[in-house]
């Protein structure tokens, strides 16, 4: 459950590519998204490590620009590992905390 000091970063990964959201469950607001399938992405495939990382760096990136420093990670039915880890490592390394 996100809140609007601490909203629930959702993950969703697909074959091709990889999603992030910020969201206030309480408003029903979605705060941010990143993600490898964007416009500006510039990344020549989205469905690997590399991809799931800039997506994590970019979700944490534009937190700050909202203000935010503490999220709740949902990894939905994902296990922990690959993708899904590196996003969240990436989100980490640029300042968001779980």
């Amino acid at each position: 459950m996100g809140t609007a000091e601490r909203p629930r970063l959702s993950v969703f990964r697909s074959s091709k590519h990889i999603y992030a959201q910020l969201i206030d469950d309480e408003q029903g607001l979605t705060l941010a998204v990143a993600s490898s399938a964007a416009k500006g992405a510039k990344l020549p495939y989205g469905g690997n490590v590399k991809a799931a990382q800039d997506v994590g760096r970019k979700i944490a990136a534009a937190a700050k620009e909202k203000g935010i420093a503490k999220a709740a990670f949902d990894r939905g039915h994902y296990r922990y590992h690959g993708r899904v880890k590196a996003l969240a490592d990436a989100a980490r390394e640029g300042g968001l905390q779980f």
